[in-house]
């Protein structure tokens, strides 16, 4: 072949190259890569065994979890499912005046808006709180998956459990807990789902979250200010005594904390 040849043979290729590629093969292209290592940063898909998450990864589709965005609405149907890895999502009580009241925080160690039965609805809202990444599945497939038995079925059931207790321990919490236990369960509920002891917060979200006025979050930010036990400055907060803010939140935060410790230990075995 000579020189010509090879330049004709040359700008052909590249020419090839320089095709448009079909919508499906741009989906494929821009899809971003799975790798086990990134999916066992949550710690509910990384305690499967080896089978079971290589059958999940096939459908797991990694997705960026910015602040503010709503994984779904009360009453909508429940199509995903979220593996956080390091995002923070809330589950939240929306009433017909608008107000707000958060349920349940869920990080790295769960799962977001499990459904096991066909066309149910969403109970609550979700709503990103903390901005990362995670695992997005679709539901009918992590029915199916359920229904086939082995590992997962124990593991998300026993999950269940400690959102349940969660999700109890703060309707108990709110009624009998001060407004300093309460925002002191809060931090310890982020710091458990972060990497760091600082979190990027405002005192109008947190009052939000907890279904408070605003003052009252700056009262007991003061208050937990004067005993040593954070730093706050505008839209940032930072535990200096997480020991003492355990124990002044008391069971409060001790009984959810429990279950999910638990819920690892048992994992582990």
């Amino acid at each position: 072949m000579n020189n010509t040849q090879l330049d004709a043979t040359a700008q052909k290729a590249q020419t090839l190259n320089q095709l448009p590629l079909s919508a499906q093969e741009l989906k494929i292209a821009s899809k971003p890569v799975v790798s086990f290592s990134g999916i066992q940063q949550n710690e509910l898909l990384a305690a499967l065994p080896h089978a079971d998450l290589e059958m999940l990864s096939e459908h797991l589709e990694l997705v960026a979890l910015p602040f503010g965005k709503e994984l779904f609405e009360y009453g909508s149907k429940l199509e995903n499912v979220y593996f956080p890895t390091t995002a923070i999502v809330s589950l939240l009580y929306v009433m017909e005046d608008g107000a707000t009241t958060e349920i349940a925080v869920i990080g790295h160690e769960g799962v977001v808006g499990m459904s096991l039965f066909m066309g149910e609805r969403a109970m609550c809202s979700a709503v990103v709180q903390s901005a990362g990444y995670g695992y997005r599945l679709k539901t009918q497939f992590l029915r199916d998956a359920f229904n086939q038995g082995g590992a997962l079925p124990q593991l998300l059931m026993r999950y269940t459990n400690a959102l349940f207790a969660q999700m109890a321990q703060n309707a108990v919490g709110g009624r009998h807990s001060s407004i300093e236990q309460k925002l002191c369960r809060w931090l310890l509920d982020r710091l458990d789902r972060s990497p760091s002891n600082e979190l990027k917060v405002t005192q109008e979200l947190i009052s939000i979250m907890l279904g408070v006025r605003r003052e009252s979050i700056t009262a007991a930010a003061g208050k937990l200010q004067d005993d040593g036990l954070i730093t706050y400055r505008r839209g940032n907060i930072t535990v200096i005594d997480r020991h003492g803010l355990e124990a002044y939140a008391g069971e409060c935060y001790k009984v959810a904390k429990t279950e999910y410790d638990r819920l690892l230990t048992d994992v582990a075995r």
